[in-house]
């Protein structure tokens, strides 16, 4: 697996679909590893992942995801990517495309934006560059918008990612630098366990050897700040990890 691993940067605007609802990718590549690494750098920005192993699979899922990208390795076990695209297109998708290539040579990178690729990644190459060279494709096709605003909702929770403010029910909250970042990384993922290891790598982006008490110490911290006297927000799977989603009134 050729990928340098890198966290994806922070404070950025999401980007959705003209209603509201997350973009859509669909990852190709028959390297499993590699392709559970990419959609979690994907879904961590806030976008809707699927995946397939081979082209006929990617073929499949495309018509029933209706992806707004597609994330595609030219080496496939059954159809190759270029083929792969070339149905795309004939099926009427003109989604941007990005390759994913483990090839150097100046006549397959032609071959790839020839074909009607928009885009290609050699490898080894970064999560960070993968997700802004999608995000770059998707805004220029028009498949997606910036919105208006940097601001994560659950709830009657809201954060803000360029002021950095925090609110529930209108009410002020004030945190710290770690906190807001736990506190983003947890609403970005509404609804969805997030392990420690998963939360440690994210939010601090390296190991503290073992210590996951910290992430512990820093989910009572902001349950004080955001459950205190309300119904809960943040919750715990027992041996799984943290979740937050919108507080059950009644």
């Amino acid at each position: 697996m050729s990928v340098i691993p890198s966290p994806s940067p922070g404070g950025r605007t999401e980007l959705t679909r003209p209603d509201g609802s997350p973009v859509r990718v669909l990852v190709v590549d028959d390297e499993a590893p590699l392709a559970e690494l990419l959609s979690m750098a994907l879904r961590y920005e806030g976008w809707d992942v699927r995946t397939a192993a081979d082209g006929a699979g990617a073929l499949r899922t495309a018509r029933e995801f209706r992806p707004d990208a597609v994330l595609l390795d030219i080496m496939l076990p059954d159809l190759d990517g270029l083929t792969v695209l070339s149905r795309l297109r004939a099926d009427g998708t003109d989604v941007p495309v990005l390759f994913l290539t483990a090839k150097d040579a100046v006549e397959d990178r032609i071959a790839g934006l020839t074909a009607g690729g928009d885009d290609y990644v050699t490898k080894p190459f970064s999560l960070e560059e993968v997700v802004a060279r999608l995000r770059g494709l998707m805004r220029r096709s028009g498949a997606a918008a910036a919105r208006a605003e940097s601001m994560l909702v659950v709830g009657d929770l809201t954060l803000d990612e360029d002021s950095h403010e925090v609110t529930r029910t209108g009410t002020p909250i004030h945190l710290t630098a770690t906190e807001f970042e736990l506190l983003r990384y947890l609403m970005r993922n509404p609804r969805r366990v997030l392990s420690k290891a998963q939360i440690l790598d994210r939010v601090w982006s390296y190991d503290f050897g073992g210590q996951a008490n910290v992430v512990e110490l820093y989910v009572s911290y902001l349950r004080k700040k955001i459950d205190a006297g309300r119904a809960p927000m943040i919750h715990t799977r027992r041996g799984a990890g943290y979740l937050i989603k919108p507080a059950e009134v009644g």
